[in-house]
Order: structure tokens, then sequence, then C-alpha cells
């Protein structure tokens, strides 16, 4: 038998290099609280009980390789089916205590965390407890630009590679917080075939937004009537987190520079315009984050102050209904009958800010997981 040349193997590691670079991935991680230390970061080191951190991902600074990978995996998951809580996030997880709650004496085999952390950004604290080493490679984000496309799509090629019992994918930022328990959200969102995303049609300013990037650029392959809008958060079935790190055709077209940046949400657009286009009749056309449109400021929904959060703040947003766009059209099969008869739970809701974690945690078992 004739030995490979050095030629040879120089070129086989050289077409297998991207792929076979593997990057240890470290989240910023809490100092252990100090005796006579006080707030939210003492109190979630002391309930949080010390516990490895999750199998690392294999991870390649390239992103089309991770997602070509990623696009290969398995497409039926395995037992037991399993969450992705996938956060995308640029600043501190202030809210994170509230999660600590959530998932404290839940089965770990259940579920999965994600963090996609801006590296441009300081966070103090530091991510803990169930955060502490979920951190995947990640890269700036930017409102107005599809950098927020390319870190959602990044924490779904990461978790399908990390872990093959995932099976739905929810998208959080970091002031979402859970509205009902763990077992609620796990049952609703495991019995499920189909995702949940919102999906509007002729919205207002939809023609200005096809339009950001110029008036034929999304041509021909994303025409005027196919552009969906739709919520940034979602959640996500296994077949289209495939669906969606495989995608190249509608992605190239998204991943061009706006030159009008007071219509430029691509992160609205890109997800909703991509499933109707694929596979509406595999969708909800709704999300499960609640969201309170009705203030807005620069572009962000109302942010619920301490002064806001209560009992019937947490029993308004669970009784609320969900919008449901393309109903019974467009190869949709959520028929109107349907959107009249039934609705489903909202599972979280956003925006909390900051100073609303002490209220929350008061209200934690009484009210936000108790079902």
């Amino acid at each position: 038998m004739l030995s490979p040349s050095p030629l040879s193997l120089l070129c086989a590691l050289l077409l297998c290099f991207p792929l076979a670079i593997l990057f240890t991935i470290t989240c910023p991680i809490a100092v252990p609280a100090t005796a006579g230390g006080g707030g939210s970061t003492s109190r979630l080191n002391n309930d949080t009980p010390e516990s490895p951190p999750p199998p690392r991902p294999p991870i390649s600074k390239d992103d089309e390789s991770l997602l070509r990978v990623a696009a290969r995996v398995n497409p039926r998951p395995t037992s037991p089916r399993k969450l992705a809580f996938m956060f995308l996030t640029t600043t501190p997880l202030w809210l994170s205590p509230l999660w600590e709650v959530y998932f404290n004496g839940t089965n770990k085999s259940l579920y999965n965390i994600y963090v996609h952390a801006d590296p441009s950004f300081e966070y103090d604290p530091p991510f803990s407890g169930v955060f502490s080493g979920r951190c995947i490679l990640s890269k700036p984000s930017l409102r107005y630009s599809p950098t927020l496309i390319s870190a959602a799509r990044r924490l779904l090629a990461h978790a399908l590679l990390q872990d093959s019992g995932n099976y739905m994918f929810a998208l959080l930022s970091p002031s979402c917080v859970p509205i009902h328990s763990f077992d609620f959200t796990y049952k609703t969102l495991v019995r499920s075939q189909k995702s949940f995303i919102e999906i509007l049609q002729n919205e207002p300013g939809t023609y200005d937004r096809w339009a950001a990037r110029g008036q034929d650029a999304m041509l021909p392959v994303v025409r005027l009537e196919d552009f969906r809008i739709g919520s940034q958060f979602w959640v996500l079935t296994r077949k289209h987190a495939r669906l969606v790190v495989d995608d190249e055709s509608i992605w190239d077209k998204f991943n061009q520079p706006c030159t009008r940046e007071d219509t430029c949400y691509p992160e609205e657009n890109y997800f909703p315009t991509l499933l109707h286009m694929r596979d509406p009749r595999g969708c909800v056309p709704a999300t499960l984050t609640h969201v309170d449109w009705s203030v807005s400021n620069d572009g962000h929904p109302r942010e619920y102050t301490p002064f806001e959060v209560g009992p019937e703040l947490i029993s308004k947003l669970r009784s609320d209904r969900p919008r449901y766009g393309d109903g019974g059209s467009n190869g949709s099969d959520w028929s109107v009958r349907e959107r009249r008869d039934r609705h489903h739970p909202f599972l979280f809701a956003r925006k909390f800010s900051r100073e609303s974690i002490d209220r929350l945690l008061r209200l934690a078992n009484d009210d936000i997981l108790k079902d």
C-alpha cells in the first residue's frame, strides 16, 4: 500500500481545519459571595447547589461551517425530549435569581440553557448559578443590523449540536421572565408538533421594511407578498431549528446592510418570513412571549417597573390572548374557527426592569410558578 505524501496530508488537513478547531467557552464567572455580602448575587449562590457545567458543544469560528454541521444533525430528538432555553443578551442577566427559582428542583435531564453574550460588553455581575458556563462562542450583536439574526442562528446551531435531545428551542431576552412553572411550560411545548412564531401580514410599514436595503434588494428570492413581520422571540421545533441553520438563500437577502435605519428590524422579519415561505403549516402563527406595545419608547415596548409588579399583573399576562397571524391563508392550516375558539397560554413575558427582581421573587412561589 502506498503511503500518503506530505503534500496530500497537508491538503487534507487544510480542508478539515475549519471543522477541527475546538474552543473552550467560558462565561464570566461570579466570585462566591463573602460573609456579610448581600443582594441578589449572594442569594443566588446560596440557593443553588453546585453542579458541573454541561458538556460543551463543538465550536467553529467559521459560522458557515458551524451552521452546515448543525443542519445535518438527526431530525428526530432522542429521549427524553428537552427544552433549550436560549438567552440573547448584551447585559448581565439581572433577572437570573427568578430563573434560578424556576429551574430549582427541576429534572436537569429535561432542559438545557445557552447564552449568547456580546463579547464587546462587560458583565457585572457575571453569569453564575444555572447560567455559569453556559455561554456559546458569541460575536457582537447590534440593533438595525443582521447581527441579531446571526446570534439567534448561532444559538440554534450550538443547541442542535450540544444535545440530541433538544426538541423545542425558545429564544429569550434578558428582560424575559417565566409566568408559569417549568412543568406547565414543559408539558405545553413537548406536546406540540408546531413552532410558535408570530407571522403577521400587511402590517403598517411592511413595504418600508421590505425595501430597507434598497427597492429591489430582496428580489427575486423574497417578494413583497412573501414578506412577514413578527416578534423577535419565538419557540421553534427541532425541524424548524434545522431549517433555520440550513437556510442560505433567504439569509443572503437579509444579510445586507440597510440603507434606512429607521425601518431596519431584520430580526423581526427574517424568521417569520423564512418559516412562512418554507413551512407555514408547521407553525402556530403566534408568539408565547407576552409584550405590551401600547406604550412604546424608541422602538422598545413597555417596561414594567417594581411598582407595577404584583399578582394582578401576572394574572393579566396569563389571561391575555395571543395575536394570531396568517390564519387560514397562505398555506396555513390555522383556521378561523381555531383562532376564535382556542388560544395558547403565554409562557413568558417581557420587558421587566432590573429593579423589579425583588418584587418578582416575592411573587415567585405563590403567583408566577403556581399553576
